[in-house]
């Protein structure tokens, strides 16, 4: 809730992580424009509590990468999985105040090949699609580079 209108509202400690992948497991991840060498699946949070955790993943993997979740051929999968971690020092100011953790649910989105994709210049500066094990090794974060590691057993 914002305390006047010249701020933003405060983000909802609740987000998506979507393992983009082929059936050949090959993975996309993008940078982070702000942080190079910072690669990643597609994240984001919820614009709404009431707003379902699917809706949240296919409106996250549209706006970062321009891919359409319910398009022939993809297939978006709840991996009924979620990570609980501290949001770091830096960034609880976007939250409201005594929020200090977040719970994050993991998807994955199938597509049947690799593609280039359009990413968000905002947000993201390159992308590269890696084998699985490749794209867990690059993954800056550890919860990422798990749900990555897992993909054989959810594909």
């Amino acid at each position: 809730m914002a305390t006047n209108s010249s701020q933003r509202a405060h983000k909802i400690p609740q987000s998506v992580l979507v393992v983009i992948h082929t059936p050949a497991l090959e993975v996309l991840l993008i940078e982070r424009a702000e942080s190079p060498g910072f690669w990643q699946s597609v994240t984001g949070s919820k614009d709404a509590v009431e707003e379902p955790f699917e809706e949240t993943a296919m409106r996250e993997v549209a706006e970062e990468t321009g891919l359409d979740g319910r398009a022939p051929g993809h297939r978006l999968s709840d991996w009924c999985l979620e990570n609980v971690y501290d949001i770091y020092p830096e960034w609880l100011y976007r939250y409201a105040p005594g929020v200090t953790r977040n719970v994050e649910r993991v998807f994955g989105l199938c597509i049947p090949r690799a593609v280039p994709v359009t990413l968000s210049a905002r947000e993201h500066r390159d992308q590269i699609w890696l084998p699985w094990r490749e794209a867990a090794d690059r993954c800056y974060s550890f919860s990422n580079a798990e749900a990555i590691l897992l993909l054989p057993r959810f594909s």
